[in-house]
């Protein structure tokens, strides 16, 4: 029997990756000629554990992560929104840090979220992360279990693709050129793709210590893929 004893852990990482990513990427980076946001150097990271998650547990299992993650960041956003709103201390609101500015309103301006971003990262989300476990779940059937290289990768490209073209379209269109949008999607889509392959060696060692451990490799043959279904 399945002992899944992994699965909490990987849950763990899978939702404070996220949850951490959505909060540094107020900062923009510079590497090279392009500018990132600085969740780069983590939110590849949820991808990475959905392969691992997919492939050793299944779709219906990575479906309940995937939704889990949703509702996290959703009550992160919605405590963080909460904490802008209450009344600030006297010392905090005449710029206890920084006498220059209110340090409620550099509090606001770095953890504050504009709707049309939050919608945009929600959905940009949700698209991405079903794609990439759906197509990896597709692909082990289509490939015997052979070839994981082919289908972390291949489920990569196709999910970041689908969450960098959402989430950029839906939050920059219409106030930057188009060119410069169709930078941005490649750019990061590029990127965080390459950082998936990058680390392939590491979700080899990953899959298969837990494939040992869990005696669990699991073939979606029978799964019901909607996903918006919560039951296995």
């Amino acid at each position: 029997m399945p002992k899944q004893r992994w699965l909490p852990i990987i849950t763990a990482v899978f939702v404070t990756s996220l949850i951490i990513s959505n909060i540094i990427a107020v900062k923009l980076i510079s590497v090279g000629p392009f500018f990132l946001p600085a969740a780069i150097i983590i939110f590849p990271i949820s991808y990475i554990f959905g392969d691992i998650l997919t492939e050793v547990y299944g779709y219906a299992r990575a479906r309940r992560v995937i939704w889990t993650g949703f509702a996290c960041n959703l009550l992160a956003v919605l405590i963080i929104w909460v904490s802008i709103e209450l009344p600030p201390a006297p010392f905090w609101k005449m710029g206890f840090f920084d006498s220059a500015k209110s340090s409620q309103q550099a509090y606001q301006a770095i953890f504050g979220f504009t709707p049309r971003i939050l919608a945009a990262s929600f959905i940009a989300y949700l698209f991405g992360e079903f794609l990439n476990s759906f197509v990896l779940a597709k692909m082990k059937i289509a490939t015997g279990g052979r070839h994981l290289w082919l289908r972390t990768i291949g489920s990569t490209l196709m999910g970041q693709l689908a969450d960098s073209g959402i989430f950029i379209s839906l939050a920059f269109y219409g106030t930057i050129p188009l060119t410069a949008l169709a930078a941005m999607i490649i750019t990061q889509w590029l990127t965080k793709s390459a950082y998936e392959a990058l680390v392939t060696p590491f979700t080899y060692l990953v899959v298969n210590y837990l494939k040992r451990v869990e005696q669990e490799d699991y073939y979606d043959r029978q799964t019901n893929f909607n996903p918006l279904v919560w039951r296995d």
